[in-house]
């Protein structure tokens, strides 16, 4: 596979792991237009997939590392303040990501592949969850904030997130979307889904990890760390860049990119 490949993708999948975006939808018009199909193999394709899951895992741990201490202190805490706020956060954050983790076994394990390489479905879902997101950024309310949301709205965000299985519906964006209408605002609603990355890039990089163990012959080069480096700078600087941007703007800008991209993967597919 060219270097410039595998740099274009992991710029790709640093860039749009966090944001309320489709990556699928963007790494499928990398594929489209740059014919990448016919550079990767297999083997290639878990080795980038693993390293760009390093890559972004690094980049939310460091730039999220005061609210993972508070977790690590809140958990071995827990015994003698079983309420703290760092314990109650890692409860939120596994609460709301163990509806996505139960449904996700069940569909590798049974369903394989039920929806791969379908660009007309990342196109469509694209565009209507751009739309969703539009509807709950505009009417949903600010009263809330992620210490004191109750347990029972968190597990709706991670119902929510069952649908980032689909293609095209982004794991950012729909808990984004879910966290806007159960009353978060912009930027806590993006920060809750930011955590929740964590345990979602750790489980999809462990799943592609126990793939690539079954290989043989498995290379690893210079290429897969620039893909590590790459999508840690990308997502560092795209979490940063969207919290500052949340600060003050909703997610407009987001709504108006997807709408666009979706309506280019329905025309050009």
């Amino acid at each position: 596979m060219l270097l410039y490949h595998i740099i274009i993708l992991a710029v790709i999948q640093g860039l749009t792991e966090f944001l309320p975006v489709s990556s699928s939808g963007h790494l499928a018009l990398a594929h489209h237009f740059m014919d990448m199909s016919i550079h990767l193999n297999n083997d290639t394709k878990l080795l980038l997939d693993i390293a760009v899951h390093i890559g972004t895992l690094l980049a939310v741990l460091l730039y999220f590392r005061n609210d993972i201490w508070l977790m690590i202190k809140g958990f071995f805490g827990a015994i003698k303040h079983p309420s703290n706020e760092g314990f109650m956060l890692v409860t939120k954050v596994l609460l709301a990501s163990l509806p996505v983790i139960i449904v996700g076994f069940i569909i590798a394990k049974f369903f394989p592949g039920i929806f791969y390489d379908n660009v007309t479905l990342i196109g469509w879902t694209t565009l209507i969850f751009g739309i969703v997101l539009w509807l709950a950024d505009r009417f949903g309310k600010q009263s809330e904030h992620i210490e004191t949301m109750s347990l029972a709205k968190v597990f709706l965000i991670g119902l929510a997130q069952i649908l980032a299985l689909i293609p095209g519906v982004s794991r950012s964006g729909i808990t984004m979307t879910a966290g806007r209408a159960l009353g978060l605002n912009a930027e806590q609603a993006a920060r809750f889904s930011l955590l929740l990355a964590i345990v979602a890039i750790s489980g999809a990089g462990t799943l592609a990890g126990l793939d690539i163990a079954k290989q043989q012959n498995i290379n690893l080069t210079q290429d897969i760390f620039w893909a590590i480096g790459l999508s840690f700078i990308t997502g560092w600087a795209s979490i940063a860049l969207m919290l500052k941007w949340l600060e003050k703007h909703g997610f407009g800008v987001f709504v108006i990119y997807r709408i666009i991209l979706g309506l280019m993967l329905i025309l050009l597919f």
